[in-house]
């Protein structure tokens, strides 16, 4: 691998790692910052959903801007916007500047995210795809596992605002390696220009591929929401060995997503994505029937193996036929997907839990176990209904290979 490609590689591993770091490494200052403003509970939460909403909310929209205005050159834009708000998240004076400050670095995160994915093809060969998506697959994994002890660290030696002033000078790296090692932009300002943010949805395959996202990832989504109170309530752990216990699957998502991505560049996109909804819907029928601490750690591990292997499939197959000129749309509208599923898991299936155990504070170990159970048996509903878009999908290829067959022969 050429010394150009490897040092573009880690700038968008880095750029992606900080994006999914800014996600997970406020929760844990929240009571912080509730101490320090004189804040409520609610109001702090702020200080977490501007972050998302701000995501959520415009990452189409970058997307876009960068297959239209360049794709390095945004690239660099989200990075400095990150680094500033970064700033501004450490020197907020009051909780509504630090809320607003926070929206600020989402902004940056979007368009980092948004870019991670759509320069994969302007960095790498089409045979390599699928173990570069693996690795930033990784990188989101460890960002989002490590918040919390990183958080923690910081908060024990500084106070809350090390966990804004930490992403500076990392986005200042990411920025300096963007700049001397990743591809200089092409001349992009007449490309497309009569489509609209959803003109690449008219594909049937990518719109498969953004539905299945949608699915899994509410899957995972139900494991943070439901999990810690299984863990807690109905086997009696305390804080800090439900803290291990949760740090199981994103140290999972670590582990296999490397693999996951090379076993996809020999195996193919499709298969590979047919096989991890099928691990992933092993370990959800194995959490619907889930009781002690064991059995739901190995399901549990599972789960995330199987997440794992449909996350670089799957973004493999939607970004490695996508037209050049609109990789940063559709890497847009795939994290929107996972977005969207992320909520969709966490407000259905989280009331299917809540149906379950109404009285979550003080219910019975065995009524969270019920609750548990009939969320990961919903949950497996879902992951059926993705394989069976991904069967759907698979078959495509072929029906039109065989079409075209047809209309030689006539």
């Amino acid at each position: 691998m050429q010394t150009s490609t490897r040092g573009g590689l880690v700038a968008l591993s880095l750029s992606m790692l900080l994006a999914a770091l800014g996600t997970s490494i406020a929760n844990v200052g929240l009571p912080s910052l509730a101490h320090a403003f004189g804040a409520s509970f609610h109001a702090v939460q702020w200080v977490v959903l501007a972050y998302l909403l701000a995501i959520t909310a415009v990452i189409v929209s970058a997307g876009r801007l960068g297959d239209r205005l360049g794709r390095r050159r945004l690239l660099l834009a989200g990075l400095l916007v990150f680094a500033l708000a970064c700033a501004g998240c450490g020197i907020a004076p009051t909780l509504p500047w630090l809320i607003g400050a926070r929206a600020f670095q989402g902004l940056g995160a979007a368009i980092m995210m948004a870019m991670t994915l759509g320069m994969v093809g302007d960095t790498v060969t089409k045979a390599n795809t699928g173990r570069v998506m693996g690795l930033l697959g990784t990188m989101s994994a460890l960002g989002t596992a490590m918040g919390p002890s990183v958080g923690g660290v910081l908060l024990s030696l500084w106070s809350w605002r090390a966990l804004f002033l930490i992403g500076l000078p990392l986005a200042g790296v990411a920025a300096a390696l963007a700049y001397r090692y990743l591809p200089v932009d092409a001349d992009r300002r007449d490309a497309w220009p009569g489509d609209t943010f959803w003109a690449p949805l008219r594909d049937a395959p990518l719109r498969a591929g953004l539905a299945m996202s949608a699915l899994v990832s509410a899957v995972i989504m139900a494991t943070f929401v439901v999990g810690p109170f299984y863990l807690s309530r109905g086997l009696g752990l305390d804080p800090a060995w439900m803290g291990l216990a949760m740090a199981v699957g994103p140290a999972v998502a670590a582990v296999t997503g490397v693999p996951a991505g090379y076993l996809t560049d020999r195996l193919g996109s499709q298969r590979l994505t047919l096989m991890g909804l099928g691990v992933m819907l092993c370990g959800a029928l194995l959490l619907s029937q889930a009781s002690g601490l064991g059995v739901y750690l190995a399901a549990l591990i599972v789960l995330t193996a199987g997440y794992s292997l449909f996350q670089a499939a799957n973004n493999t197959a939607v970004m490695s036929d996508v037209q050049a000129t609109r990789r940063g749309t559709v890497s847009g509208l795939l994290n929107l997907s996972r977005n969207l599923g992320l909520i969709f898991g966490a407000s259905a299936l989280g009331a299917v839990f809540a149906r379950a155990t109404p009285d979550v504070s003080h219910a019975a170990p065995q009524a969270v176990a019920a609750g548990l159970h009939a969320t990961f048996a919903m949950a497996a509903g879902l992951l059926l209904i993705a394989a069976l878009i991904a069967w759907k999908r698979a078959q495509r290829p072929s029906s039109a290979k065989q079409t075209n067959i047809d209309k030689l022969k006539s």
